[in-house]
């Protein structure tokens, strides 16, 4: 009498979240080119910040007796502590960045094997925007941190420079540090839509960069597209006495949309590549 075995083959073990973030974490940290691109966004937005506190310290004595009375009243420390250039450089950088990582793996075709090897798109998505918002975060941190520091110092030489638990100061770095992953979960998102490299960084371009420009508070609708960016949402953080307009908001309405973009940004992503391959 003969017994036939038969073979039941074994099933892979679901991958560990953690173990999806490490994997995704070691692509992004691996490549020189990300080393460089932050490298440069850093050395560009510091740059501008230092540029323009130090551009104040030289021409000091054309303030003026009034202007330099009510330099530090009238909140201009924290303006030159992150300017509006600096921000715009940093959010259309990281939104780049943020979209570099999915269509980088879409131009070279390896998201076939990454996908191959996780089915569950949802989970490795999930860790994507994980890791990106986490990398961005840090950097956004240590470059809010390092322009306010260097730029307070280079205004101390006139006596005007402010520390970090002056009014308004705080808010002003934090707000500046989180532009950072906004920025990058926007622009998963969109690499995630759109998968075309040129395709991809014209629509960072056209949301992260032009709507603020055509958007004024001139108008209601208008003020209300406006009020619903990014950007806009930074300039309202980090200004310590906003101008009286025809339709004011909160710097709790600008948190909120801080958090409702990382939020929808994040799901895009998330669900936009299981829902596009069914």
């Amino acid at each position: 009498m003969t017994t036939t075995a038969t073979s039941v083959p074994a099933t892979a073990p679901r991958p560990r979240f953690r173990d999806l973030a490490a994997a995704e974490w070691i692509k992004l940290t691996s490549l020189r080119s990300t080393w460089i691109a932050y490298g440069a966004t850093a050395l560009a937005v510091v740059g501008f910040n230092a540029g323009t506190a130090y551009d104040t310290y030289s021409h000091w004595a054309e303030q003026g007796a009034e202007g330099r009375a009510g330099f530090v009243r009238d909140g201009v420390p924290l303006l030159d502590a992150f300017t509006a250039n600096a921000a715009m450089v940093m959010l259309l950088a990281l939104g780049v960045l943020g979209a570099l990582v999915m269509v980088g793996e879409y131009a070279s075709g390896t998201v076939r094997t990454t996908f191959a090897a996780v089915p569950d798109r949802r989970a490795v998505m999930a860790a994507k925007a994980v890791v990106v918002a986490l990398a961005a975060t840090v950097f956004g941190g240590l470059v809010a941190t390092v322009s306010f520091a260097l730029t307070q110092a280079i205004l101390d030489g006139r006596g005007v420079g402010v520390p970090i638990d002056h009014p308004g100061a705080l808010r002003v770095v934090v707000a500046s540090a989180l532009l950072a992953p906004v920025g990058a979960l926007t622009g998963l998102a969109l690499g995630t839509l759109v998968r075309q490299t040129a395709a991809t960084m014209a629509a960072c371009v056209a949301v992260l960069l032009v709507l603020p420009l055509v958007a004024t508070d001139g108008r209601y609708w208008s003020a209300v597209v406006a009020h619903a960016l990014p950007f806009e949402a930074w300039n309202r953080l980090v200004t310590v006495a906003p101008a009286p307009t025809d339709f004011p908001w909160t710097t709790g309405g600008a948190w909120t949309v801080y958090g409702a973009w990382a939020l929808a940004a994040a799901a895009l992503a998330v669900f936009g590549t299981h829902r596009r391959d069914q």
